[in-house]
């Protein structure tokens, strides 16, 4: 028996899910050794649709999200229609039912049309939506902002906060720092991002709503954030694999090198790589969020904002972080699956992927699933490899199939 007809035989296991959904599980097949281990959840991606199916699609992203041992992920509302009450969520819970070959749950929108002018209709949208968010866009305005968190602690719901001030940001497109200044280029404060926290803390703790940070990315967001939880404010973090891994004095003059927020200073990444170990920060999210081959290829002043993420995040982090000794294997697992599902309220996993452990491999953008092919880690060497990924008892990603074209 092949390889990949044992694993599907496994697969088709109805107690296999349970038995491995809190812990990674060791199997060996055909004298080799994998890994299985529950499936991955991310609460911050970017399907693009509606609105932006050139970009992505919930199929290709989900594919692509398969293909990284996810089975799991929450999509952001950026979209067209932005999904501000139940009428507008509609088309795009009707694309996830239709295209989806996992679990993909949708936020909805804290202000209508993400313009922080009008609170969208949190009632409405609450039983139908993962949390609340306005990612993309900081709301800019205090009493705005907690109005939606007194609502959505009625609601029960949780708000994940992009944190940005729009006074701060004077066109930049990179971190104010050294490199930006060696290049000639308009910088991003830090302080666009942490005074933001700063703002939304103090609210956090006056309403007691659940309040999530999204995407961290400087040491003073860090701070802030474990200052507060020892205080008792209900509030998590995520951060993103290229903030733990990479830094301003990575940066090239390519579209593929520019984010939102973007990559800081060495000491931010530290301190993020501080937090992730002492509890700070919660868990690890991708940001993935694709843009069209020429909307990437602008340089780093014109090109749009986001890089893909889900089919590259295990590997970079079990190569960068596992491997050279800065987390453990079950932690990192936790960060990916446990964490992020425990503080959504997201059931799971409901299913499990298989690595292998052993791979030497390099990032060849040429071989992801999603439509984008923007990511700053092309060519870096990684030690792990996909080979299948289960859903519900569904194979949604199968190497071999890739390997037979």
């Amino acid at each position: 028996m092949y390889l990949f007809d044992k694993v599907k035989t496994i697969a088709s296991c109805d107690g296999l899910s349970a038995a491995v959904a809190d812990k990674a599980a060791f199997i060996r097949l055909n004298s080799s050794e994998y890994v299985l281990f529950p499936g991955f959840c991310d609460v911050h991606v970017h399907f693009r649709e509606p609105g932006f199916s050139y970009k992505e699609t919930i199929l290709s992203g989900s594919l692509a999200a398969a293909h990284g041992g996810y089975t799991a992920v929450c999509t952001m509302p950026n979209l067209n229609p932005v999904p501000d009450c139940p009428e507008k969520l509609r088309p795009q819970r009707e694309q996830i039912a239709r295209d989806a070959v996992m679990a993909v749950f949708p936020y909805g929108a804290i202000s209508v049309d993400e313009k922080g002018e009008q609170l969208a209709d949190l009632e409405g949208l609450a039983p139908l939506v993962c949390a609340f968010s306005d990612d993309g866009h900081g709301v800019q305005d205090a009493g705005m902002m907690r109005e939606a968190m007194q609502r959505c602690r009625a609601l029960g719901k949780l708000i994940a906060a992009h944190c940005e001030d729009d006074s701060l940001l004077h066109g930049g497109c990179i971190h104010d720092g050294v490199w930006a200044r060696a290049h000639g280029y308009r910088g991003i404060s830090s302080e666009s991002e942490w005074r933001q926290i700063e703002r939304d803390l103090r609210l956090a703790d006056e309403t007691g709503c659940r309040y999530h940070v999204c995407h961290i990315s400087t040491k003073e967001s860090v701070c802030l954030i474990r200052d507060a939880k020892s205080s008792g404010v209900d509030v998590s973090c995520e951060t993103a694999p290229h903030y733990l891994l990479l830094d301003e004095n990575d940066l090239q003059e390519d579209g593929r090198f520019k984010m939102n927020p973007p990559l800081r200073a060495q000491e931010d990444r530290e301190a993020l790589l501080e937090g992730l170990t002492d509890g700070t920060v919660d868990m690890i999210a991708t940001d993935h969020a694709p843009h069209s081959a020429e909307e990437k290829s602008r340089g780093l002043e014109k090109s749009a904002f986001g890089i893909v993420g889900l089919e590259t995040a295990f590997p970079l982090l079990y190569t960068g972080l596992v491997q050279r000794g800065i987390l453990g294997l079950s932690q990192l697992v936790d960060l990916l699956t446990r964490r992020p599902r425990s503080r959504f309220g997201l059931p799971g996993p409901d299913g499990f992927s298989i690595w292998d452990l052993n791979a030497a491999e390099t990032v060849d953008p040429d071989a992801f699933l999603s439509k984008g092919h923007a990511t700053p880690f092309a060519g870096r060497p990684i030690s792990a490899r996909c080979l299948l990924t289960v859903y519900k008892g569904n194979v949604i990603y199968n190497a071999e199939d890739e390997q037979h074209g």
